[in-house]
């Protein structure tokens, strides 16, 4: 069993808390012991994304080894990006991937002790993953 300080986080960013959080409930059946945290919604509670939401995420996700950030749309991605702009943090990655498909691999490969790079890329290569 890897130890859960050196496991690498993940952040879910989405316009959608019940979205989010769905996908965080998804994943804890397959990661443990990965910390997996939420930024999603907007401040007065709507649809949208916020910096602070995302800086509180990757504080709560963060253990060490790094964190991978997955956002669902556009915007999402460009919130993250200000923040990392803003305050660079070198151990959070973010990431480009579905966000169901790449959280899933994501969290299952952090699940066994992997480093943020091999976390990546398989958040990445789920992108390749045909359904039928």
């Amino acid at each position: 069993m890897p130890n859960v300080g050196n496991l690498v986080g993940l952040v879910l960013v989405s316009h959608s808390v019940a979205l989010a959080e769905g996908v965080r409930e998804l994943v804890a059946q397959l990661g443990g012991e990965v910390p997996v945290a939420v930024a999603a919604g907007a401040p007065d509670g709507g649809l949208g994304t916020s910096v602070e939401r995302v800086a509180a995420a990757l504080a709560e996700a963060d253990r060490g080894a790094g964190v991978v950030v997955l956002p669902d749309l556009g915007s999402a991605v460009l919130t993250v990006r200000a923040l990392l702009d803003d305050e660079p943090r070198p151990g959070a990655r973010l990431v480009d991937a579905p966000f169901v498909e790449g959280a899933v691999a994501a969290v299952a490969v952090a699940s066994t002790g992997a480093v943020l790079a091999e976390v990546v890329a398989a958040a990445e290569e789920a992108r390749r993953v045909r359904k039928f």
